[in-house]
């Protein structure tokens, strides 16, 4: 079933013999390319020691011991090395099943948009930056973000009204915070903020993509396998760079999640506004507590998810090294709740502090004075405020990027992994 997807060129559902070789021809070119990746030595085979070492430089280590049961699994003749013809009778008429395109199959899951800032862009081969393939997934990244977004705008303005006006004395609920914005501003309210939510992922992503590939040249050991630590650093100047670039717009997100009817016309008149009564400055309102959430959020993000492959391939790759999408999901969707529950107080921080409008007189709110504000009056629970419904999104929001972005790969002509 697989081979006649992958060759079945009219899309009529049958492989005629014409298909097939064309098939044949273009799949055992991939397959070379892969052999000699592998083939470190140069000489024609590749053995135990190899295949550990390829994918310890994709920052995955698996014992000799698995290593050689891989082998096994292709050596026809108990040399416990493959040649040229083994690898390519073995993988022949099996597409997806050689683990250096499964191991760019999970960099590649990192496109997924979980309605966070993630800071560790997605990672592209020199083939597909070369023959411009990298864009599509952006595009397809980008779209798939901007209607996962979209669909869950409710939550993420609760959440921002949570973690604004929630206290002990506003003990606001979800149940109640639903009711609430429907009954101050009818079913649309929903969706305030939304539009710069989804306007500003565009510019985002592109800064982040063309920052990290730029930091990856003076960082990168070796510019096509980095290493965890150097993605981490790599990933984090980027996002930090990317999220300088276009911090305004995440002010204004805030500010127009937060008004009230009437009180903005539109994005515009909210940036005029704020500007004609707040200056310059109000535009970088939280941007230190920002800058800080990115390294324990990237950090733990990034580790979490390598733990988990890691512990998938230890475990299972012997009978099976693709994971299949329900593990990349998971293992995306916790690293991706651990890195937002270690840095969420300093985002909860940085909402209120874009929250604030500046009023002639009174002092200036800092970021140390609303921590002891905070914990002083709500204890560590209120740094956690509107934690529910950024919860409740993930899930819906990695499931609706994932089909959005699985289907528009296929109308870009982007090949799957």
């Amino acid at each position: 079933m697989k081979i006649v997807q992958a060759g079945d060129k009219d899309l009529d559902g049958q492989l005629d013999f014409e298909e097939f070789v064309h098939y044949l021809q273009d799949h055992e070119k991939k397959l070379r390319l892969v052999f000699k990746s592998l083939d470190k030595k140069n000489d024609g085979r590749i053995d135990a020691q190899e295949i550990m070492q390829s994918l310890r430089d994709l920052g995955v280590k698996i014992s000799e011991q698995q290593a050689e049961k891989i082998l096994k699994s292709m050596d026809k003749n108990g040399t416990m090395t493959i040649d040229w013809n083994e690898w390519r009778d073995y993988h022949l008429l099996h597409p997806v099943e050689n683990i250096p395109e499964i191991i760019l199959y999970w960099k590649h899951s990192t496109i997924f948009d979980v309605g966070e800032n993630l800071t560790v862009p997605d990672e592209f081969t020199v083939e597909e930056r070369q023959t411009g393939m990298w864009w599509r997934h952006l595009v397809a990244g980008g779209g798939a973000g901007a209607v996962s977004r979209t669909c869950t705008a409710p939550l993420d303005r609760l959440k921002v009204l949570m973690q604004v006006h929630a206290s002990r004395s506003n003990n606001m609920c979800i149940v109640g915070g639903f009711t609430q914005m429907i009954h101050e501003g009818g079913a649309k309210s929903l969706w305030r903020g939304n539009g710069i939510n989804v306007l500003k992922i565009a510019p985002e992503s592109a800064i982040k993509f063309m920052a990290y590939e730029q930091i990856k040249r003076l960082v990168g050991s070796d510019q096509e396998t980095l290493r965890i630590h150097e993605r981490l650093v790599a990933g984090s100047l980027a996002g930090a760079i990317a999220q300088s670039s276009i911090y305004p717009m995440e002010v204004l997100k805030t500010r127009m999640a937060l008004r009230k009817t009437g009180q903005y016309s539109g994005m515009l008149d909210c940036a005029r506004k704020i500007l004609a009564r707040e200056g310059v400055t109000a535009f970088y309102k939280g941007y230190v507590p920002n800058m800080l959430g990115i390294i324990p959020y990237a950090g733990i993000d990034l580790a979490v998810y390598e733990t988990l492959k890691n512990a998938w391939l230890q475990r299972y790759a012997v009978n099976s090294a693709d994971p299949g999408v329900f593990v990349l999901l998971a293992c995306g969707t916790m690293s991706s709740t651990c890195g937002q529950l270690a840095s969420y107080p300093l985002a909860l921080v940085r909402t209120r502090m874009q929250a604030q409008a500046s009023i002639e007189g009174a002092p200036e709110v800092t970021m140390s004075s609303l921590f002891k504000q905070i914990l002083r009056t709500e204890g560590a629970f209120g740094l956690y405020r509107g934690l529910a419904p950024n919860f409740m999104k993930v899930i819906p929001a990695v499931s609706i990027s994932y089909v959005v972005y699985e289907n528009l790969k296929i109308t870009l002509g982007v090949q799957s992994r």
